[in-house]
């Protein structure tokens, strides 16, 4: 979430501009609806390619998760990489992947301190996994670099906590061209950008019902009308009683962060990796901002809920991760509403002529949100064809509140089977190494008695030949049977196989 530390309260940033509600009716070449990542981007660009264009936002620009994320920027989707491939095949996965390398480079570009002074922007990113998985990290190494061309490194167990000061992590995947941005000034700058090259955004300006039929659609706001030849759906799961429909193919799920308050030294000495750090289960992304706050955004629910409520167990789980840094005191929590897709990835594409959905960014990030505007603004001026490529990704309905309930258990069962698996995962860990210093006190204590043993020389077999010159191997006499009047029977020693505890939660 954001660099800046956002507040928890309902209202807009001191510092952002106010833009008027629309009191007026208005014609323009394209409408979009929402004032978030995805809508102001494709309001900057299609502005920039000479379109008229109005932005229509019920509350204030980056009110909702838009203005409230870490600001990490890195290539890829919320899907992981096997299940992508699986479902549309290795072609279309890549050129997927593309789009979205393509939609990192567009907010690098647009990220500068000329552009957007304070964006702080800091390079690397670091996913890191709970469990001891080298194979896996191998595989999916591979992959990244040679069927996806991506720059990336994989990090061995004691690199990975030689740079988080932490236990808990086992390997990780380095991106070094993976950056992080501060995401509030990032939205407020876009929509200067945007309001710079043209477009009109509007602020407290709800949309009451679209006629998305005929050649000009019809837009109605509580005060004016709005007529436009494409509207574009960027409104995430707060479209509302207009569409519906749409909305309700979205689980909404609310993320929560914290900023901490400064930490001084104690920060850089038992975290020195000054990039964002995720782990591969989606329980912790954090990072190092102001040189010495740690932000932090963990847990999510899929029930709306006062951040405030949230701020003592990002604490606890801080102090869980990171013993050494111990308790911290929290300076701001913040929160704010995704949506996620059944399929796991976003909703992008033209829905009916003119119609145009961007939405469903939930887990999927900056890079994203900005490849979804630059195509959808590409495809409606100059009739890009690429958004075709998210077509096997339907619009499937979320189930509602009984979606919500059991979105809820799935990630409470998640994040239980992660934690098993991670404390699984460190306990055998930590057997072997037991293990290992049992073994070398033996030996150190077999060296020191002058007791240490000795491989037993090996007989040939009968009838083998002899190495020439070697002397005659001496077969050992086995002793004769002695008579036993009233044999005693004979108790067997009974043999118990080791045991080794795999160890449970």
């Amino acid at each position: 979430m954001a660099e800046t530390f956002t507040s928890a309260t309902d209202g807009p940033d001191d510092d952002a501009p106010f833009r008027s509600r629309l009191t007026f009716d208005l014609d323009v070449d394209i409408c979009i609806v929402g004032a978030g990542l995805a809508g102001l981007t494709v309001a900057l660009e299609a502005a920039r390619l000479g379109a008229s264009v109005a932005v229509l936002e019920g509350r204030y620009v980056g009110w909702n998760a838009s203005g409230h994320q870490l600001g990490t920027v890195m290539p890829g989707y919320g899907l992981p990489i096997g299940e992508l491939i699986e479902r549309v095949g290795i072609e279309d996965a890549r050129e997927l992947w593309a789009l979205s390398k393509e939609g990192a480079d567009y907010v690098r570009a647009a990220a500068n301190e000329e552009a957007m002074p304070g964006i702080a922007l800091t390079e690397g990113a670091l996913e890191v996994s709970n469990v001891d998985a080298g194979d896996t990290l191998i595989s999916r190494l591979q992959v990244l670099s040679e069927d996806f061309e991506t720059e990336v490194e994989g990090w061995q167990i004691d690199r990975v906590r030689d740079q988080l000061g932490t236990a808990r992590y086992f390997h990780g995947i380095y991106y070094p061209k993976a950056f992080q941005i501060d995401g509030r000034k990032y939205i407020q700058g876009l929509a200067e950008q945007a309001k710079r090259a043209g477009a009109r955004i509007f602020e407290d300006t709800p949309v009451v019902s679209i006629d998305p039929s005929g050649i000009r659609k019809r837009i109605v706001t509580p005060s004016a009308r709005l007529r436009a030849s494409h509207i574009v759906l960027a409104g995430n799961i707060h479209l509302g009683a207009p569409l519906r429909r749409l909305s309700e193919t979205l689980l909404p799920v609310w993320r929560y962060g914290a900023v901490t308050e400064p930490l001084g030294e104690r920060l850089g000495e038992v975290i020195r990796f000054r990039g964002s750090v995720s782990d591969s289960d989606g329980v912790d992304h954090f990072r190092i901002v102001g040189g010495d706050r740690l932000m932090w955004a963990s847990p999510e629910t899929t029930w709306d809920a006062r951040p405030r409520r949230f701020g003592s167990a990002i604490q606890r789980r801080i102090a869980t991760v990171f013993p050494r840094i111990g308790k911290v005191q929290i300076a701001d929590v913040f929160g704010g509403a995704v949506g996620l897709t059944v399929h796991g990835m976003p909703q992008i594409g033209q829905l009916r002529k003119g119609l145009w959905v961007a939405s469903g960014f939930g887990r999927h990030g900056l890079n994203t949100s900005a490849m979804a505007g630059q195509l959808i603004a590409r495809s409606i001026l100059w009739g890009d064809e690429r958004w075709r490529l998210f077509s096997p990704f339907e619009l499937v309905w979320a189930g509602g509140a009984t979606g919500r309930v059991a979105g809820h258990l799935i990630g409470m069962w998640g994040r239980g089977s992660s934690a098993a698996a991670g404390a699984l995962a460190r306990y055998r860990e930590g057997a072997r190494a037991r293990e290992r210093i049992r073994e070398a006190r033996l030996a150190e204590a077999n060296r020191q008695a002058g007791t240490g043993t000795r491989p037993s020389p090996r007989l040939p077999p009968p009838g083998a030949p002899r190495p020439p010159g070697g002397p005659r191997p001496v077969r050992p006499q086995l002793p004769e049977p002695v008579e036993m009047q009233d044999p005693a029977p004979v108790a067997l020693a009974s043999q118990e196989s080791e045991k080794i505890r795999d160890g449970s939660l």
